[in-house]
């Protein structure tokens, strides 16, 4: 709130400092009025005396109105020393007189004197806030930062995600050209840094990427486990359009209009080492289908076969490579570098995103 002033001058007869003439003076009351006890027929002066103010809620209101009294006697006291008519008694200016040379205080001059008082204390307060809002500031630059390193990590969470496949890729053409290397890194045989990268990514394709996703297509269905053991133990599907029965289908068992033929084939293989099993490999299943179960064999056979059929294409690279007496090394960075090269690397990683993504938007049967 701003103080108020009364506009109400009162005279004084200061005998024994003026025998001439009376110094007409305006009181400066405080923000609060109260009632004055004086006795005029004094020879001297009283001070001031005013009703003491209501006490304050909190410790900031008093700091505030003490400074603003402080304040205020400071610019009585400039305004009476710099005019003509000054006068000082016994070496001292009466900090709250004012000679009759200055106007009337006018409800606008009040008004700025309020102002510029409140001015020159809230810049001491506004220091005090300006030090919290710059540790509001730091905690919002340590929050931006925290979100600019959270973006960081995104951009090279999806940068490790292809930089785990193209350790996959590698290993995987070492493999095709001495097939014990995957053994000898599940196993622990291999201690260097470059064989624990490989295996780590290796757990990473399958427990971050493929995995997950199965296990909600799965739980999602009403797959019978019958149908779910065929489809993972036949590397090789194709889901071809018949003419439609009103049958029970043979994944979910429920009665439904099946016209789709799920033909699945392919030998089985060991998930880690994936070296096939030459047991039965011309074996073959046939199953009636509804659309919904067809579409969820085709989403599920993708991401659960993907890291077989990419090591069979890594395979079939080395064997048409044709060139011989030629270090292990050697030839996979050639042939790694040819891969990336011509975008065959990009492409594979491309189609595994692809699947994922289908997995991901897979509606929930109902």
């Amino acid at each position: 709130g701003k103080r108020k002033r009364l506009n109400t001058s009162v005279l004084y007869d200061s005998d024994d400092e003026s025998e001439d003439s009376d110094i007409v003076v305006r009181k400066v009351f405080a923000k609060r009025h109260c009632i004055m006890d004086e006795d005029e027929s004094s020879e001297e002066q009283q001070p001031d005396k005013t009703c003491p103010t209501e006490s304050v809620s909190t410790n900031r209101k008093q700091k505030v109105f003490a400074k603003l009294k402080e304040l205020a006697k400071q610019r009585a006291t400039r305004r009476s020393c710099s005019s003509e008519n000054c006068e000082d008694s016994n070496g001292e200016s009466e900090i709250e007189e004012e000679p009759l040379c200055h106007f009337p205080i006018t409800p606008t001059e009040v008004s700025e004197t309020d102002s510029d008082s409140m001015k020159d204390f809230i810049v001491e307060e506004d220091d005090d806030d300006d030090e919290e809002d710059d540790d509001s500031d730091d905690d919002n630059d340590d929050d931006n930062d925290n979100d600019d390193n959270n973006t960081e990590h995104i951009k090279i969470s999806r940068c490790d995600h292809y930089v785990h496949f193209k350790r996959i890729v590698k290993a995987f053409l070492i493999n095709a050209i001495d097939d014990t290397f995957l053994s000898s890194l599940y196993d622990g045989t291999r201690k260097k840094k470059y064989a624990k990268d490989m295996l780590l990514s290796l757990h990473y394709l399958d427990d971050r990427f493929i995995q997950p996703r199965l296990e909600n297509l799965i739980s999602r269905s009403r797959w019978k486990d019958r149908y779910k053991e065929r489809v993972d133990c036949y590397p090789d599907v194709r889901i071809v359009l018949k003419n439609p029965e009103n049958i029970s289908c043979q994944a979910c068992e429920l009665n439904r209009y099946c016209k789709f033929n799920v033909l699945l084939s392919g030998k089985l293989y060991n998930s880690r080492t994936l070296e096939a099993d030459d047991f039965m490999p011309d074996d073959k299943q046939v199953l009636k289908v509804g659309m919904v179960c067809a579409n969820r064999t085709r989403v599920y056979h993708n991401l659960k076969h993907f890291k077989y059929k990419l090591y069979v294409d890594c395979s079939s690279v080395t064997e048409l490579d044709g060139v011989e007496d030629e270090p292990v090394k050697d030839t996979v960075e050639r042939l790694f570098s040819q891969l990336e090269d011509n975008g065959w690397i990009q492409k594979r990683y491309n189609d595994l995103e692809d699947y994922m993504n289908d997995a991901d938007s897979f509606q929930e049967e109902k």
